[in-house]
């Protein structure tokens, strides 16, 4: 992707866009323990399903989603229904209960639902395992851009990268990174959309709202390149396409730095339309990424640009691909790289910060320093976020696929494990700690199956391929966690009682 010419406008456009950041970062930037990671202060039911959208929209929403549909068509589909079914999932069966059982974090929840501390580290350490796959697919989201914006290689991009995310979150302060979402979800959906409608009006399609007018686009790349964007299972079966959906639905619903949006909200109407706000946020750049998709593949077909299938670099840059085809001015693409890096940051930054959160909240005072202050708190998440950042630079240097294959790995660990313990959790007063280790411990086999033995025993590669492994693994899962369950103790009634009453609103017996 390097192009050996540093792209000085763009630069000067996401330079001035990280000064923003920045300084709206440091003048709301606190030390407290509270508020690094978990907590955080009241920024209303708009405020709130923005930050959520401003967490969720990341390089895979920005750039890996375009990408899919510029490769696979139709079958691309799967990301947006499985994304966006994710949060419907999250609103109908738990956004409301987690609120009321007032814990900070996802291991906190477990702990506290399962009364074990080992539930509440194995949690702990799927939510790092979870930051570290996720934040690797925006590492790489990053390091593309920044390759194309500083003219080097992949490599050195990456190093440059994870560079200016740790000093980005370092020098603003992690309260600083929260309130800052809400004007990143802004930077986004102005960078997003407003280059797609110059793009669609320059072709003569309807332009006001692209969204809805890219439809003669797939018609013209059908109908004068013979190429059938919108043919269902041409290049997979349904039930690739199935499960892939479906992992991404239990995965959102389980997804670590999104459940902990709903820990810091005040009151449950503002967890409930919180998520709204934010589903409402996140469907206006869905809208958009196919076109992005669709218009490149148009623009490459009239050049004569050849179709390489097998360039996931250039596939994953196919937003900035479709602009500079498309001939517009180099501001504008320069808008487009700015929308992309904070796309990326927003969510490594939500993504990293959970982790560290969970190693010094839940691991850190617990397991190596029980009578740790406050500061020892905020010293070891700084120091272990620095730590997360340096190990998903390495990984980030192996290209170990496209930006949105990558973040739908995370997906299915956590659709295989957090999200069915939270979902018994909250709904099944009989699950048991035993249960939950024994499911979770099966969803991180079921995860990683494919990876380490697929090529031994191409079967696991079949039923729970490495993206889309939760379709077959979370009712698996879910089916332990109830086996187990029943043939072991149950919880304490003063926890069955809590369940009862605060969560479900049932009267006392």
């Amino acid at each position: 992707m390097a192009n050996n010419t540093v792209q000085l406008l763009p630069l000067a456009i996401v330079a001035g866009m990280f000064v923003l950041f920045l300084v709206s970062g440091l003048r709301t930037s606190k030390k407290q323990a509270t508020e690094y990671g978990f907590s955080g202060a009241y920024s209303g039911r708009v405020g709130i399903g923005a930050s959520i959208a401003s967490n969720w929209m990341s390089a895979a929403s920005f750039l890996g989603l375009a990408g899919m549909f510029y490769l696979k068509g139709y079958f691309a589909m799967a990301y947006v229904v499985g994304w966006t079914g994710g949060y419907v999932l999250l609103l109908v069966l738990m956004a409301t209960q987690i609120r009321r059982f007032g814990k900070f974090t996802t291991p906190d929840f477990v702990g506290f639902r399962y009364e074990s501390e080992m539930a509440r580290t194995l949690a702990a350490l799927i939510s790092i395992a979870i930051t570290i796959i996720y934040s690797v697919a925006q590492f790489r989201g990053i390091a593309l851009l920044v390759s194309w914006l500083f003219g080097i290689d992949y490599t050195p991009a990456v190093l440059v990268g994870a560079s200016m995310v740790a000093s980005f979150v370092v020098i603003s302060g992690t309260l600083g990174v929260a309130r800052n979402q809400k004007l990143q979800y802004f930077v986004l959906i102005t960078t997003f959309i407003l280059p797609l409608m110059l793009l669609t009006r320059k072709l003569g399609y309807f332009w006001i709202l692209p969204q809805f007018g890219y439809g003669a686009a797939i018609i013209d790349l059908q109908q004068q390149f013979g190429f059938c964007w919108s043919d269902p299972f041409s290049g997979s079966s349904p039930f690739q396409w199935l499960a892939l959906c479906f992992t991404l639905m239990f995965g959102t619903a389980g997804l670590p730095h999104v459940l902990s949006r709903f820990y810091m909200v005040p009151g449950i109407r503002d967890a409930r339309w919180g998520v709204v706000w934010g589903l409402f946020f996140i469907v206006l750049i869905y809208w958009s990424a196919p076109v992005f998709g669709v218009l490149a593949r148009l623009f490459e077909a009239r050049v004569g640009v050849p179709f390489n299938a097998a360039d996931t670099n250039a596939a994953d840059m196919v937003v900035l691909t479709a602009a500079s085809l498309g001939g517009l001015p180099l501001w504008v693409i320069g808008l487009l790289a700015a929308g992309g890096i904070s796309a990326a940051f927003s969510t490594t930054a939500g993504l990293l910060i959970t982790g560290s959160a969970s190693f010094s909240y839940d691991i850190y005072p617990r397991m190596i320093r029980p009578n740790a202050s406050e500061a020892d708190k905020v010293f070891a998440a700084k120091g272990f976020f620095l730590i997360l950042a340096v190990i998903v630079m390495v990984l980030t240097l192996k290209p170990w696929g496209m930006i949105a294959e990558i973040a739908a790995f995370a997906f299915a660990l956590a659709g295989n494990t957090i999200f069915p313990a939270f979902l018994l959790g909250i709904w099944w007063c009989r699950a048991n700690s035993a249960g939950v280790i024994s499911g979770m411990l099966l969803g991180v086999a079921i995860s990683f199956s494919s990876v380490i033995a697929g090529d031994a025993l191409p079967l696991l590669s079949t039923l729970f391929p490495m993206t889309s492994s939760a379709f077959i693994g979370a009712p698996l899962v879910l089916i332990t966690m109830i086996l187990v369950s029943l043939l072991t103790a149950p919880p304490s009634d003063s926890i069955r009682k809590f369940l009862r009453i605060n969560v479900h609103d049932c009267p006392e017996e």
